[in-house]
């Protein structure tokens, strides 16, 4: 029986999750042409894609699949990056933006297709609201419009002014941009069902195996507690949850854990009230809310975010005042299930892609944007292995800088940075 730190954590998704078989760990030597660490979306993906190839691929996870970031997020299909092409335009360049702006909605389409292709079924909605909470971030939604329009967005509407309230029931807001391309799902079945795909095609999984030692060289050996894979290609995909193995990344990252929790199933009504249209909604704030519905009716919502991957005492006491700020029509409503989950930040929010040693590729620091950009990794990384390097290298040159102290300084520090935000989203400024 796996112990409690390697199995699904107590959330929503798990206790619906579709049926999926609790695979064996490895207990011998294989080869194969590529060991993916990491069972989540970024190694599922490539995974996949290699799969598809006629690559013979091994997946190597501590844990479950989707056990991390992967099967925990908010479930919503966001376009772009943590940082939107005016800002990378502006740090690194009209023609490093123009190579991102072109790949920046790239990852939807891939769950698309992967939906659609393998029927997966994981409750898939259309539609996310981003909701402007004063005048300066309507303002800036405005301008974040004629941006994504500029790169090739042309599915977005404005909702000036009370206009919002015909997909949000709640008077919180001042205005919205609907992105009629994005969408939300249940997240943990489009993983489940991304692996199961990739099982179909010859592809191994094997679970409660972590790595504990990479040898690199021509090829690579990858140590387990009970076995080892002899691999042409690596992939580090482990993300938030990949500590130790590779101290030369984690330097400049830092994992962050932020909270969601799940009502009861609401009535039609209430659901109606709240959420007419049944979108994903986040807002504009720095430190964001984030709601849907589930396919059954809940209301799932996240927020906060804890620096350094700690946990809150109470979740639900976290999460219930901005819940109920936003819909005082559910005060008093019951919370079935609340968790948290860690994910990576980067100090410039882009993520990172790399390689080591040409034979070991890593991507990973979505920064809280990784649903719709690590199906674009997967992709990458596939082409990369196959010979085609230039959108991969894109990303790859894109310039890390470490945070100031490493870890052990740069969670104070990066506390005291949420502090002045969330002081800021308070003031409106």
């Amino acid at each position: 029986m796996p112990s409690p730190s390697t199995s699904h954590v107590g959330s929503y998704y798990a206790a619906s999750a579709n049926p999926s078989p609790e695979r064996p760990g490895l207990q011998k030597e294989i080869r194969c042409d590529v060991c993916v660490v990491g069972a989540g979306f970024t190694g599922i993906s490539a995974a996949l894609h290699l799969a598809e190839k006629g690559q013979q691929v091994v997946v190597l996870e501590s844990a479950r699949v989707g056990f991390g970031a992967s099967g925990r997020n908010g479930g919503q299909i966001v376009n772009s990056y943590s940082r939107d092409m005016d800002v990378i335009e502006d740090k690194y360049g009209t023609d490093t933006a123009k190579a991102l702006g072109d790949m920046a909605f790239e990852g939807n389409r891939i769950i698309r297709e992967r939906i659609k292709r393998y029927d997966i079924q994981c409750d898939l909605k259309e539609g996310n609201l981003f909701a402007a909470c004063n005048a300066k971030q309507m303002k800036g939604l405005v301008e974040h419009k004629a941006l994504w329009e500029r790169f090739g967005n042309d599915q977005l509407e404005l909702l000036e002014g009370q206009a919002y309230q015909r997909e949000i029931g709640s008077k919180r807001y001042t205005g919205a941009l609907l992105d009629h391309s994005g969408g939300h799902m249940h997240p943990l079945n489009l993983v489940l069902g991304q692996a199961a795909a990739f099982e179909s095609l010859g592809g191994v999984i094997y679970e409660q195996t972590p790595v504990t030692d990479i040898a690199q060289g021509e090829p690579v050996r990858l140590t387990t507690p009970q076995g080892s894979v002899i691999a042409e290609r690596v992939v580090l995909a482990g993300n938030a949850y990949m500590k130790g193995l590779m101290p030369s990344l984690e330097g400049k990252s830092m994992p962050a854990s932020t909270q969601v929790v799940t009502t009861a199933p609401l009535s039609e009504e209430q659901a109606r009230d709240i959420l007419p249209n049944d979108r994903a909604v986040e807002d504009c704030n720095y430190l964001l809310d984030y709601y849907r519905l589930s396919g059954d009716r809940r209301l799932i919502y996240g927020g906060g975010v804890s620096y350094g991957g700690q946990d809150p005492s109470s979740i639900e006491n976290v999460i219930r005042p901005k819940l109920e700020m936003t819909f005082p029509q559910l005060k008093g409503v019951k919370i079935d299930y609340a968790w948290s989950g860690n994910f990576l930040l980067t100090l410039n929010r882009l993520p990172q892609f790399g390689r080591i040693n040409d034979n070991v590729y890593y991507a990973q620091g979505y920064s809280g944007h990784g649903v719709t950009c690590t199906h674009l990794a997967g992709r990458l990384i596939a082409e990369i292995i196959q010979g085609q390097r230039e959108r991969f290298d894109v990303f790859a040159g894109l310039p890390h800088l470490p945070f100031p102290g490493g870890r052990l300084l740069s969670v104070p520090l990066t506390a005291l940075g949420g502090w002045y935000y969330r002081t800021r989203d308070a003031l409106g400024a």
